[in-house]
C-alpha cells in the first residue's frame, strides 16, 4: 500500500448501513410497493393476506386458497358467459372457428351477417370455401378458417344428420375443432364440463396464480383440471376470460383494483400488499 494512503474506514454515524438495508429491498422477493402514480383507489382499504405460518410451506394449490380464487370469481363474476353471440351450436361452433386469433368483440360484428345470409348448416356445406372467404375476412386467416367452416359444415351434414355433436370425441374429428374449441361448445351450449377452456387469459392468469406452470394448453387444461371442481370448469373458465378484459390485463394487471390481489404474488404486479414470487408469471 503506497505511503501516507490509510483504508477507508466505515463511517461512524452509521450511514452506510443504509445502503445495505437499500439493497436488501431491492433483492428477489421483497415487497414490492406501487410505482409513482399507482396505488389503491382513494377511500379504499386492501385486505393483506396474513403471512404462513412459520415452517409451514406454501402450496399455491391448496383447497383453501383454490376455494378462495373461485370465491372471488364467483362474487365479481357471478353469472357471465360466452362472449360469443349465438343461438344454436352451430353457430357457437362457427364463431368460436373465426375467433382463433382474432377478438369476440370482431367475431361478433361478422357472424350476425354471415348466419343472415346463410341461415342452416345446409347453407355453409353447400358452399365453396372461396365463396365464404369475403365474409370472414376481417376475423383474420380467412382463408383457413373459411376452408374449417365448410368442411365442418360438410362432415355435420353426412356423419351428424345435421347436427353438431355432443360428444368430445366426436366433435375433435371436425375440420377446425380442437380441445378448445370442443369446450366452448360442450360447456356453453351442451351443459357438459368435459374439460377446461385455455384461451389467452386463461393461459396467461393461470399461470400468474400459480395453478400451473405449464405453458402447453394441453398441460395447463390438464393441470387445472386437477385442481378446479368438475362442475365449475366451464364457469371458471368464462370468469377468467372475463377476468383478463376487465382487470388482470397483460401488458398493465390492474391489480389495486383486484378482487385477487392479496392472494395473487404474480412477479408483474402493478401493486402488491403480499410476497412477489419470481416465477408466477
Amino acid at each position: 500500500m503506497p505511503r501516507g494512503i490509510t483504508p477507508r474506514q466505515p463511517a461512524k454515524t452509521g450511514r452506510h448501513e443504509g445502503i445495505r438495508k437499500a439493497a436488501a429491498a431491492k433483492k428477489p422477493g421483497a415487497l414490492r410497493t406501487p410505482r409513482t402514480g399507482e396505488g389503491a383507489p382513494p377511500n379504499k382499504v386492501r385486505a393483506t393476506a396474513p403471512a404462513p405460518a412459520r415452517g409451514k410451506a406454501y402450496h399455491p394449490t391448496a383447497p383453501g386458497r383454490v376455494q378462495e380464487i373461485l370465491k372471488q370469481l364467483d362474487t365479481f363474476y357471478a353469472a357471465v358467459t360466452c362472449a360469443l353471440h349465438h343461438k344454436s351450436a352451430w353457430e357457437l361452433l362457427v364463431a368460436t372457428i373465426l375467433s382463433a386469433q382474432s377478438t369476440d368483440v370482431r367475431v361478433n360484428m361478422v357472424t350476425p351477417e354471415l348466419f343472415r345470409k346463410y341461415p342452416t348448416v345446409q347453407d355453409f356445406a353447400a358452399l365453396e370455401p372461396e365463396q365464404l372467404q369475403p365474409d370472414v375476412r376481417s376475423t383474420g386467416f380467412f382463408r383457413n378458417k373459411s376452408k374449417s367452416v365448410v368442411g365442418a359444415a360438410r362432415m355435420i351434414m353426412r356423419d351428424f344428420g345435421g347436427k353438431v355433436p355432443d360428444q368430445m370425441d366426436q366433435l375433435l374429428t371436425i375440420p377446425g375443432v380442437a380441445r378448445k374449441t370442443a369446450n366452448v361448445v360442450l360447456g356453453t351450449w351442451f351443459k357438459k364440463n368435459e374439460g377446461v377452456v385455455v384461451d389467452t387469459h386463461v393461459h396467461r392468469i393461470s399461470r400468474r396464480l400459480e395453478l400451473t406452470r405449464n405453458d402447453d394448453p394441453k398441460r395447463i387444461e390438464q393441470d387445472l383440471m386437477q385442481v378446479i371442481p368438475r362442475e365449475k370448469w366451464t364457469l371458471f373458465s368464462h370468469q377468467i376470460i372475463w377476468h383478463g378484459r376487465k382487470l388482470c390485463i397483460a401488458r398493465s394487471p390492474k391489480c389495486a383494483d383486484c378482487p385477487l390481489e392479496n392472494i395473487c404474488h404474480a412477479a408483474d404486479k402493478t401493486w402488491s400488499t403480499v410476497e412477489i414470487h419470481k416465477n408466477a408469471k
